[in-house]
């Protein structure tokens, strides 16, 4: 199988099976499989929180030999109910991993994850070591207070003082902690004031690529089904950026112990700064047996120099 050197991933391929699996009475969520049957199973799990799973994430894996299983977060995607907060923490979502892994008849596999994915796959893998073969994580975000403050004033706006004043703006506040509370009511208001709420997710990406991407230009129905996929993603964002991801300070690293005996790799960009590299270095400062990668020349987003170490990663562990 030849890789597509101008991404650096696989060629796109289409699920060979997609379902919805009931995980409470309230939310059920959607799954797909792709690749090879028989293969070696692979879970990916997706970014945010409040993103969803999307075609090309199955091309981070060989699909000659990877079983490759894609599923939206509650409340994401094709999951329903959208935008639910009810019955949506960390731990619940680290049990619907688990839900999966039993519906589809997994015995272990190996889980793949970035950014907020990085942080659910550490949950998860802390949660459940026994069912997991190996695990690949990067663009590392631990879910730590500094992480989330490094979003404000102090942080990102030191590197971005434009778009900071810009984002200030549509959201006016004294304080950062003014600013999460003028978030919560905007997202539980008018549209107008639901989309300004949601604006903050584009200053969130300021910091995610050396190059900034090129501006999408929309029809008007493409236009309203965007804005409505940006508002259903912040009120999931908001919903965890509030409650600290809903994990102790410091809880992945103080519980990296129970990683010891599971292959891994940490790959991480230089240029980083949507997650700081600081969250990947004490990551792997606490588990030392992964492999630990640095990409001198990227940043957040998958662009091709982070894709190719990721495809590195997953070649490494496709016949372990």
């Amino acid at each position: 199988m030849n890789i597509v050197k101008e991404t650096a991933l696989y060629p796109p391929i289409e699920p060979y099976n997609e379902g919805f699996l009931e995980v409470s009475s309230l939310h059920t969520i959607y799954y797909e499989e792709s690749g090879n049957p028989n293969g070696k199973p692979v879970v990916f799990l997706h970014g945010g929180p409040g993103s969803a799973t999307k075609p090309k994430h199955r091309q981070f894996f060989n699909p000659d030999k990877y079983r490759i299983i894609l599923f939206d977060q509650r409340g994401c995607g094709k999951s329903t109910p959208h935008s639910e907060l009810r019955e949506n923490t960390t731990s619940d979502l680290v049990e619907d991993i688990e839900k999966l892994r039993q519906h589809l008849n997994v015995e272990n596999w190996s889980v793949f994850g970035g950014s907020w994915g990085s942080c659910l796959a550490l949950a998860y893998v802390q949660t459940y070591p026994d069912c997991v073969t190996d695990m690949v994580v990067y663009g590392i975000f631990v879910a730590e207070k500094w992480m989330i403050d490094w979003l404000g004033v102090n942080g990102l706006g030191l590197v971005y003082p434009d778009a900071y004043e810009k984002m200030c703006k549509k959201l006016p506040a004294s304080s950062e902690k003014e600013r999460v509370e003028l978030r919560k009511k905007f997202l539980e208001g008018t549209r107008e004031e639901q989309l300004k709420a949601a604006s903050y997710s584009a200053w969130e990406a300021v910091g995610m690529s050396i190059v900034p991407e090129e501006e999408e230009v929309f029809t008007a129905d493409e236009l309203k089904q965007y804005e409505d996929k940006g508002i259903r993603y912040a009120k999931i964002f908001m919903h965890y950026e509030a409650n600290q991801c809903f994990l102790g300070e410091g809880q992945l690293i103080k519980n990296a112990h129970r990683l010891k005996n599971i292959p891994g790799v940490i790959i991480h960009g230089r240029h980083d700064l949507c997650c700081p590299m600081k969250g990947a270095w004490d990551l792997h400062k606490a588990w030392s047996e992964a492999e630990f990668v640095i990409v001198e020349d990227g940043a957040h987003r998958t662009d091709p120099s982070l894709a190719r170490e990721l495809i590195k990663a997953t070649d490494k562990f496709s016949d372990y």
